[in-house]
């Protein structure tokens, strides 16, 4: 436990980001991918390393300093936009990668099957024997 005291910090800085590289992970498996799994896998690791570990972390340092200090004052700060603000930032980036995807998507429907070699971020199969 004094691990996660000592390093608190760095831990909840490093939380946030994987919990918002997941936030796009998960965005771009429901719109680019268009799968089901890859969007549950990303809800799963939006969980682990958003909310839950703060929490925790926020929970185990109030029991360690037996006080609110500033690292509990700024989990708290964290929960309460999640569920107030942040709901409305997360919509408008879902709006955005929906854009974003179908546009591509779109665009190489549009383009036809013999030019889709020529985007570059088309998905390129090889079928065995052709």
């Amino acid at each position: 436990m004094d691990f996660l005291i000592e390093n608190k910090w760095t831990i909840l800085v490093s939380l946030e980001v994987l919990a918002w590289s997941s936030t796009f992970f998960l965005l771009y498996a429901r719109y680019g991918l268009k799968s089901s799994f890859w969007f549950k896998v990303g809800t799963v690791l939006f969980a682990v390393t958003g909310v839950i570990p703060q929490v925790l972390m926020g929970i185990i340092n109030f029991i360690s300093t037996k006080k609110v200090d500033l690292f509990t004052l700024i989990i708290v700060l964290l929960i309460i936009y999640g569920f107030t603000i942040g709901k409305s930032h997360v919509k408008k980036l879902d709006t955005w990668a929906q854009a974003k995807f179908s546009n591509k998507v779109t665009t190489a429907l549009n383009m036809g099957t013999e030019n889709l070699s020529e985007c570059p971020w088309a998905p390129t199969f090889t079928l065995h024997g052709h």
